[in-house]
C-alpha cells in the first residue's frame, strides 16, 4: 500500500480576517460608576477618545466616546453626580474576535460608530476595534 500525501490548493480566495487581526489594545477602562467630569479627565491624561466602561463585576457594559462626554456634561441637565450608568442607555454592539471585519464594519456602518468594543464570551473587554485615521 502506498501513502498518498494531500497538499491543499489555495483557491486564490482571500482569507477572512477577524477582528482578533485588527483590534487595539483595550485601553483605559473604567468602572460605570464613575462621573463624567472623572472620566472625561481619565480620557484627557490617557490621550484617547473612548473609554471601555465596565460594571463592578468586570464586564463591558459599552463604549463611551470624549463626544458623547462632552455633549452630556454640556447639557441643561447635567450635575456633577451623573455616572457613566447613567448615560450608558443603549450601549451599542460588541464583537466577538472571531467576528469577521466584514461583519464588524458592517454593523460599524449601520450604526455610525467610529470604535466597537471586542469581548470574550464572558463579557470581559480585549481590545476595541477602531476606524482608521
Amino acid at each position: 500500500m502506498t501513502m498518498v500525501q494531500m497538499q491543499l490548493r489555495s483557491t486564490g480566495a482571500p482569507v477572512p480576517r477577524t477582528v482578533a487581526d485588527a483590534m487595539e489594545t483595550a485601553g483605559p477602562q473604567v468602572c460605570d460608576d464613575m462621573t463624567v467630569e472623572v472620566a472625561l479627565s481619565v480620557m484627557a491624561s490617557a490621550r484617547t477618545g473612548h473609554l471601555l466602561v465596565c460594571d463592578n463585576d468586570g464586564v463591558c457594559t459599552g463604549l463611551l466616546t470624549q463626544a458623547q462626554l462632552t455633549a452630556v456634561r454640556d447639557s441643561s441637565v447635567y450635575t456633577d453626580r451623573v455616572q457613566l450608568r447613567d448615560i450608558l442607555v443603549d450601549p451599542g454592539p460588541f464583537a466577538s474576535p472571531v467576528t469577521t471585519m466584514a461583519e464588524a464594519e458592517h454593523s460599524m456602518r449601520h450604526r455610525r460608530l467610529d470604535a466597537l468594543p471586542v469581548v470574550d464570551e464572558h463579557g470581559t473587554a480585549l481590545g476595541v476595534l477602531a476606524l482608521a485615521r
